[in-house]
């Protein structure tokens, strides 16, 4: 499990579930307006992505599984494929084996990923734009902050070498 901490104090990274409400709406309109059926199994997996802030398939399948046994891992990898073309949910590469998911409600935002101690820093698009925007503007680039990941070094284990 990766573990997550949030420079801009938003709760999208928190772990706070929000399939129900406003957010829940919305969701199953652009399901149904892009030609899909909304399904328990597709809320279930949207939610666990929620629920974790950030997960690979994996983590999300094991999430899922608490809550239902009628589900496959299958069945959850083409649900994060779906859910992210829907642009419900977004992948990074934060880890170097499978993407991780999050939820695409709350703040758009990039991820500070220490090589060392695997702490992901979660990075808003304001902050991330401030840091390289000339670099992409004078290279007349738009770069897309959702799906940015710089590795590094946190500052915890700088200070321990």
């Amino acid at each position: 499990m990766v573990s997550t901490s949030s420079t801009t104090g938003d709760s999208s990274t928190t772990g706070d579930s929000s399939t129900t409400g406003g957010s829940f709406a919305s969701w199953q309109e652009r399901l149904r307006a892009s030609g899909h059926r909304l399904t328990p199994q597709r809320e279930l997996v949207l939610a666990a992505v929620e629920h974790l802030g950030h997960a690979t398939p994996d983590a999300v399948y094991a999430e899922v599984r608490v809550h239902s046994s009628a589900i496959n891992l299958s069945t959850v990898y083409r649900t994060l494929e779906l859910l992210d073309e829907l642009g419900l949910i977004h992948h990074a590469h934060i880890e170097d084996r499978a993407p991780t998911y999050h939820s695409a409600l709350g703040h758009e935002h990039a991820h500070l990923v220490c090589r060392r101690c695997r702490n992901v820093i979660s990075v808003g698009r304001e902050e991330m734009e401030a840091a390289i925007g000339d670099l992409a503007g004078s290279h007349s680039f738009t770069p897309d902050y959702g799906h940015l990941t710089v590795f590094g070094l946190c500052q915890d284990c700088v200070s321990a070498e």
